[in-house]
Parts: structure tokens; C-alpha cells; sequence
């Protein structure tokens, strides 16, 4: 765990170290908690299938695509664990989770 004050910001980079030049890496999945065994009953989805999901939550451009960089604020519990789901993805294939699953929407009905 980290401890933070509420509010403050917190940063986040990952990077892909690998001689295989088509690798890219895609945040997927990032979620915080007080608890570090526990992130399903008091946690709060930053990121989840590719789509920002808190407000406080921003990207950071990275030049070469094989760096994730973003900040968040820390919630109000006194200690922050993050578990994150970051994955590595060929640049060229236009099918793989990146490109595809988690950047469309499903269609909705007029009544929704």
C-alpha cells in the first residue's frame, strides 16, 4: 500500500522493456482500494476496459507507445493500493483488445 492525504495527486508509469519494436502497451484495467487483498468491496474503477472511469483520472501522452503514464487523486481511505491490468499489444494488429473490444460502444436502444 501507499499512503496519500485525500485529494492528492498520484502517479502512475509502466513501461514495456522488450526488443520487439512492435510492442505497444494499452492500460486495460486499473482499479483502487484500501484493502490489498480486496478489490472488488470497497474499490473504485480508474480505468476499466480501456475507458476512463473516474473524473479525476488523466492521461499522459507517451511518444513512443511503449510507456502507460497517468495521475489520479487519492480517495479518502488513508492507504491506496492499485492493481492494474496493462497490456502488451502488437502495434499492427487491428484486432487485438486495443483496437477492438474496448473501444466501441454497443449500439443502445431508442428506449434506453
Amino acid at each position: 500500500p501507499y499512503y496519500a492525504q485525500p485529494n492528492q495527486d498520484l502517479f502512475v508509469h509502466a513501461t514495456l522493456y522488450s526488443t520487439e519494436p512492435n510492442l505497444v502497451l494499452f492500460t486495460d484495467t486499473c482499479v483502487v482500494s484500501p484493502n490489498p487483498h480486496d478489490f472488488t468491496t470497497v474499490a473504485s474503477d480508474l480505468v476499466r476496459r480501456g475507458c476512463v472511469r473516474d473524473p479525476t483520472c488523466g492521461n499522459y501522452y507517451s511518444p513512443g507507445k511503449r510507456t502507460v503514464q497517468f495521475k489520479f487523486r487519492a480517495p479518502i481511505y488513508p492507504r491506496v493500493c492499485l492493481r492494474c491490468k496493462i497490456l502488451a499489444c502488437n502495434r499492427y494488429n487491428y484486432f487485438s483488445q486495443r483496437y477492438q473490444g474496448y473501444m466501441r460502444r454497443g449500439k443502445r436502444s431508442t428506449n434506453d
